[in-house]
């Protein structure tokens, strides 16, 4: 998929875009993270100004997956800090899609991850552990399911029900 752009999968893929198989998620997301291009399986989080969920899942052996976390929108607070994005940088995750907001921009900017969230914001989280975990999430107009697919890069992320051939 690197070497494929998400306008390129589009393009191939109509007949799946027409039958709701293939979404791109509505422009709203800021790019964040070293890499720009990233793909993998989802892994979904429904939480709201509280990352406990988040730092669990990340703390454990991405194996190219995508979290993708449904924070409800909310602009009071950053649900992901530098140090979940090191932590899952190590541990192998490919992406991180956030609605919701992060921190520490500098130090996710140099990590070897894809992130995408709607804004910045220096206020953390509470870390109560509260939230869903596996989950289906509404963001960006679009519904995603855990185990679904993600192509994200500079022109934008589409969400697959299946791993795509391209």
């Amino acid at each position: 998929m690197a070497f494929v752009t998400t306008a390129e999968v589009c393009d191939a893929n109509q007949d799946l875009i027409r039958s709701g198989e293939l979404k791109a998620l509505q422009p709203i997301f800021q790019i964040y993270g070293r890499r720009q291009i990233f793909s993998g399986p989802v892994v979904t989080v429904k939480v709201f100004e509280d990352n406990g969920l988040i730092r669990q899942f990340l703390e454990e052996k991405g194996n190219g997956r995508v979290l993708v976390v449904d924070g409800g929108g909310s602009q009071r607070c950053a649900i992901l800090g530098g140090n979940p994005v090191v932590q899952a940088q190590n541990n192998g995750w490919a992406g991180i899609i956030v609605n919701g907001c992060i921190r520490d921009v500098d130090e996710i900017k140099g990590c070897d991850i894809g992130v995408r969230a709607l804004a910045s914001h220096p206020i953390k989280a509470s870390k109560k552990g509260l939230g869903e975990q596996r989950v289906p999430v509404n963001i960006a107009g679009t519904r995603i399911c855990d185990g679904e697919w993600v192509y994200a890069d500079t022109d934008g992320v589409l969400v697959s029900q299946t791993e795509l051939s391209v």
